[in-house]
């Protein structure tokens, strides 16, 4: 059974947990804004925060990025790395990427019907989703590293040109969000609670009046 303590900090919003994140002191830097901000104390932590994420090509990486300040340099760093090999795995749907960010024991919170449990799950998902939209791709807009949680907010695109419950698509254009908030343990994620703008997705999918 998940402590209570977990289930109250996965029920904060994104906003409630950027708002704690700077009363811890973080630092916080935009792809866009941190070259305009070097030079300022702001922009030297924003630099120090980039700094942080891994730039192997192969990787997503953060549009806008929030670390809590009272992280160390390494925890830090692992963190960001773990939520580029999962976002990276919703990018590609490479298995590899999900093997490498989520722990063994990995256990969705959020479970939604007929998805297996465990790191079968959003393999399942990933397979499912690139069925019906085999270019998916997923943005990594926002991301917030507080103390062992992990918290993203992602937009999804491409196109349904695949099938969807029986339905093949006439190549719609598709785009919807999704907010993730994962546990990091030891070496990798070992929990999530998600939720995904699933009205917009079925529209788009024409699946909704159905």
């Amino acid at each position: 059974m998940r402590s209570p303590k977990r289930l109250r900090t996965a029920a904060l919003t994104a906003a409630g947990l950027l708002a704690a994140t700077v009363a811890l002191g973080t630092t916080t830097a935009t792809a866009q804004g941190s070259a305009d901000a070097r030079g300022s104390g702001a922009g030297a932590a924003s630099d120090r925060a980039w700094r942080l994420v891994d730039r192997s090509p192969e990787l997503v990486r953060p549009r806008a990025l929030t670390v809590d300040g009272s992280l160390g340099k390494r925890r830090a760093a692992q963190e960001i790395r773990l939520a580029q090999q999962l976002y990276t795995f919703w990018n590609t749907g490479e298995q590899r990427h999900l093997d490498a960010a989520v722990d063994r024991g990995f256990w969705d919170n959020t479970l939604p019907d007929g998805r297996p449990q465990g790191p079968a799950g959003p393999a399942f998902a990933s397979r499912a989703f690139r069925a019906a939209v085999p270019d998916l791709t997923c943005e990594l807009a926002d991301l917030l590293i507080t103390g062992d949680m992990i918290t993203a907010r992602l937009v999804f695109r491409g196109h349904f040109t695949g099938v969807f419950d029986g339905v093949a698509g006439r190549g719609q254009r598709v785009e919807f969000d999704a907010i993730d908030i994962q546990h990091v343990g030891t070496d990798r994620i070992t929990e999530d609670w998600h939720i995904e703008d699933n009205r917009t997705l079925l529209a788009q999918l024409g699946a909704a009046a159905r």
